[in-house]
């Protein structure tokens, strides 16, 4: 029976993904096997030694302390594209607030005073000051194309829009999602230069903390719209506040309230709404309790932010081996030697590596006697060794 703690509500449609039979799922287990988290701070918590698996349901794991499961060689897992369209659509509605000025022309008719004919008259007369803009042929620049960047991309092409893209990390199968007619920046700095409406779709990292910087934020085109829906500290909020009051920005529009942005006219901050929907949250639980019980069970990686993919069918009558290393030469060998000391035939196995970390699956012919496992674990480098 393996135990599972959730940090948060977690869907319910997510956890019917794990049988009642063989999962015991709940907030006060003090040594779970694994751990589901939406948003809650894992940083300060003391994590037990018994977790294997932590399971974000969603794409951002901020919250997580990823480089210290990586060296107790426990897989981070999260949901991404699971809130893809819940971000989309929430990106396209902040595009057209900017380019309209929804939410300053609703305030000021919210708080018009007059009745009758004098209130049509104060109708007619407060609109011009909210004129805007229409979409088509305008430029949208998409800083990170996973899968929302590249829904918000295929939706902004529908509307008639102009799409440049730009992302360094891009994989070969997220280049093949791509639309053809989304033009490639060869740099950010070019992708600002062009875009009159740019969104951030990128983890918040080093590389990318103030990507948007008072410097760049001038090379920006005159009236340019900003949308933030990733994470707060991506843009400079300081130096897009000065762009607008200069204006030199037209309009920023987020889903992170600061005390620096939220009371500026021009500004539409949103209370962290992004994946605020039924169908995200339901779908980043379903994704990500699969997957850690997909682990759990056969050992198998599949989105995880710092384990290599890896996945191995299972062989009928095998029995499995799961090893966590650092990724350093010799230890595959190492463990294979000990498989032999033991008497044991391998019928299948696979090794992945990510940056410091290898993964290695091994499906033998017979039981595997206790002996093996610790002449694994005690093979230096080794962080981890789970028999499945």
């Amino acid at each position: 029976m393996f135990q599972i703690r959730t940090l948060n509500n977690i869907s319910a449609r997510g956890l019917e993904r794990l049988p009642r039979d063989q999962y015991e799922v709940a907030s006060e287990i003090n040594r779970p096997d694994a751990v589901l988290v939406r948003s809650a701070n894992m940083h300060e918590m003391e994590i037990p030694e018994t977790v294997k698996a932590i399971g974000r349901a969603g794409a951002g794991v901020n919250n997580i302390p990823v480089d210290t499961m990586s060296q107790r060689g426990v897989p981070v897992f999260n949901a991404p594209g699971a809130n893809a369209n819940a971000v989309k659509e929430l990106v396209i509605a902040a595009m057209l607030m900017g380019a309209r000025n929804l939410t300053q022309a609703w305030e000021y008719t919210r708080n018009l005073q007059e009745s009758g004919e004098s209130l049509t008259k104060a109708v007619e007369d407060g609109k011009k000051q909210f004129a805007g803009f229409e979409l088509p042929g305008r430029t949208l620049g998409v800083v990170g194309l996973g899968a929302i960047g590249r829904a918000i991309a295929d939706a902004a092409l529908a509307l008639g829009m102009r799409v440049i893209g730009y992302d360094p990390g891009i994989t070969v199968e997220g280049a093949w999602q791509l639309s053809a007619e989304v033009e490639r920046a060869p740099n950010v700095d070019a992708l600002f230069a062009k875009s009159e409406f740019v969104t951030f779709h990128v983890p918040l990292v080093d590389a990318t903390r103030h990507i948007l910087n008072a410097e760049r934020v001038k090379t920006l085109p005159k009236g340019a719209v900003v949308l933030n829906f990733a994470r707060h500290g991506i843009v400079d909020d300081h130096a897009v506040m000065e762009a607008l009051d200069s204006g030199h920005l037209g309009a920023y529009l987020c889903d992170f309230p600061s005390e620096t942005n939220r009371h500026h006219p021009k500004v539409v901050a949103l209370p962290h709404l992004g994946a605020s929907t039924g169908e995200a949250e339901d779908n980043s639980a379903m994704m990500v309790a699969d997957e850690v019980r997909d682990y759990l069970e056969d050992g198998n990686v599949r989105n995880s932010v710092n384990f290599p993919e890896t996945v191995m069918e299972r062989v009928e009558g095998a029995y499995r081996v799961a090893v966590v290393n650092s990724n350093v030469p010799n230890i595959l060998g190492q463990v294979s030697t000990d498989f032999a000391d033991a008497g044991l035939n391998i019928i299948d196995m696979i090794n992945k590596s990510r940056g410091d970390l290898a993964y290695t699956l091994v499906d033998v012919d017979q039981p595997v006697p206790e002996s093996a496992l610790d002449a694994i674990r005690e093979t230096p480098g080794v962080l981890s060794v789970r028999i499945l």
